[in-house]
């Protein structure tokens, strides 16, 4: 079952493609849904995706395409109304068609990669090209440490996290510790522990009880910033 904001996102595209023969920029999905932000699209759109409503094109602006519609959708579908836009500068209208090939994903502060830190919430957001990211909800870390170097994860990297409580041994995860603190580590688990490995010969592995660690996601992919 979808939600309405799910339902209402699915319908605004499958009228869009039927009547223009394009799917709507993610700054349409935004203003017709009322969002905040354009990250509410994307998270929107992994999960129609997922559920195999639609599904994105390669290599190709704009491009999604509607698989099915819901049996509710059929009959009869939420009405959206799309306020026009002020009239742009074409480099802005390209702009606008160009950043369907990035996602903007929060990121939520600075996560150690050497001994644990706290995990610090922000509003910030940054543009992650949509090749890196698969399915899922994701945000973004800045990572702080050089526990993880030889895993290719250096200070000042932003690690990409999926979303998920769960993982298997080896996985590299964001691992909160008593609630509190925030670290990049892989997960193994050794009977009621949890153990969280660097990969760094100077460090030594956090053994915690399994209790008192949560999962808060894995990582997908690493940006970095050359300067």
């Amino acid at each position: 079952m979808l939600t309405r904001k799910q339902q209402e996102l699915l319908s605004f595209i499958d009228d869009r493609l039927r009547a223009d023969g394009v799917s709507p920029s993610f700054e349409e999905m935004k203003d017709a849904l009322q969002l905040r932000s354009k990250s509410g699209v994307h998270r929107l759109i992994n999960a129609l995706e997922e559920r195999r409503f639609i599904r994105r094109l390669p290599n190709r602006a704009r491009a999604l395409e509607v698989l099915q519609m819901p049996e509710a959708l059929r009959v009869t579908k939420p009405v959206l109304k799309l306020v026009p836009p002020s009239p742009a500068p074409r480099p802005h209208v390209q702009a606008m068609i160009a950043a369907n090939d990035t996602i903007v994903v929060p990121l939520h502060g600075r996560i150690a990669a050497g001994l644990p830190v706290e995990a610090l919430e922000s509003d910030r957001s940054m543009s992650v090209p949509a090749a890196l990211l698969g399915p899922g909800d994701h945000y973004a870390l800045e990572v702080s440490g050089d526990s993880m170097i030889e895993a290719g994860i250096f200070d000042g990297d932003y690690a990409l996290i999926k979303r998920c409580d769960d993982a298997r041994d080896g996985d590299i995860v964001v691992a909160l510790i008593d609630g509190e603190e925030a670290t990049l580590k892989y997960l193994h688990r050794e009977k009621h522990l949890v153990r969280l490995d660097p990969a760094n010969a100077a460090y030594q592995p956090q053994r915690y009880e399994a209790g008192r660690v949560r999962v808060q996601g894995k990582l997908a992919g690493l940006l970095r910033r050359y300067h």
